[in-house]
């Protein structure tokens, strides 16, 4: 049996709280963004595996709770001794010479700058000044593009960053059916675009891969199997083993066909055929807004059970 309490990769997004306000953001972070408490992270962080490879942390902007990152950090080298990356999601904005020299005293090696594109304020307007920042600080830029591989950041604890943006063919393609992307009409509607199957899906989060890593995603609390997330949590973080939740899912047919990056099949077990989900992701556009129905519909994500057929009214 998988041993779920080591994990290769773990996405957190432990604040939705922004100095931006973007269109396309998938979880309506802003000034006025969703928070936790100081208390709930570090149960969090008590609740995560013991054995973490990378560990990502996102927003919001990171940056703007900077008294949290900072704890989160300091409670993350305690239990991790400088066995796990750790990486940071930031738009850039907020960062000074001293902020990032205290980032890199606590463990950050890996600086990811994901807000070149239209949609942010700066609108990559800061990137030469940023370079030159990182470069002051002897933090390589070479690989400037995101880390998707696993023999490009697995283990790889030099100082490093990269950056890039929203695009229609990646971040706008087929997962941002959520939040201010969906009140703003911008979201790609491609059927075709299965965002399951690629990194920050569900594809590998129970099991891995060759080229991708188990990894699973954090929405403040929320353990989800993709950056997305399924309609309602897998689990509470603040108060269950992440371990544990993985192991309760792991066998069940619905959610490994989820981490086959399949979610056509993922209803076959519960009498939703392949073809019906298919004919859904057509007429909603979008293979994401198919998993809500999904589990809005079809399958009690509670109970890990079908759900019971509705009475027609008469």
């Amino acid at each position: 049996m998988k041993d779920f309490n080591h994990i290769e990769s773990v996405y957190w997004v432990f604040t939705q709280l922004c100095n931006d306000k973007c269109d396309h953001c998938y979880n309506l972070s802003g000034p006025q963004g969703s928070r936790i408490s100081e208390e709930d992270c570090l149960n969090i962080i008590e609740n995560l595996p013991d054995s973490v490879e990378r560990l990502i942390l996102s927003g919001g902007e990171p940056l703007a709770e900077r008294k949290k990152l900072y704890l989160i950090l300091d409670k993350l080298k305690e239990k991790y001794q400088g066995k796990t990356q750790i990486m940071l999601q930031t738009n850039g904005d907020l960062l000074t010479d001293e902020i990032l020299d205290t980032l890199i005293e606590k463990g950050v090696t890996r600086f990811d700058i994901a807000s070149i594109d239209r949609y942010h304020k700066a609108a990559g307007g800061r990137l030469m000044q940023l370079a030159e920042l990182f470069e002051s600080r002897g933090v390589n830029g070479d690989d400037k593009d995101p880390l998707v591989r696993k023999e490009n950041y697995l283990h790889n604890y030099s100082l490093s960053w990269g950056y890039w943006g929203a695009n229609e063919d990646m971040w706008l393609g087929g997962n941002w059916a959520r939040g201010r992307a969906m009140q703003k009409n911008i979201w790609k509607k491609d059927p075709d675009h299965n965002f399951c199957a690629i990194l920050s899906g569900a594809v590998g989060f129970l099991n891995g891969g060759d080229n991708i890593p188990q990894e699973i995603s954090i929405q403040l609390w929320k353990i989800n199997p993709c950056c997305p997330g399924t309609k309602e949590a897998l689990g509470d973080a603040r108060k269950e083993k992440v371990a544990d939740v993985l192991l309760r899912l792991s066998g069940n047919p619905v959610f490994e066909m989820l981490d086959k990056g399949d979610p056509y099949k993922m209803g076959e077990s519960v009498g939703i055929s392949e073809s019906h989900a298919r004919k859904r992701c057509g007429e909603l556009k979008n293979v994401c807004l198919w998993c809500d129905e999904f589990f809005e519909k079809h399958y009690d994500m509670s109970k890990l059970e079908k759900k019971a057929a509705e009475v027609p009214k008469v």
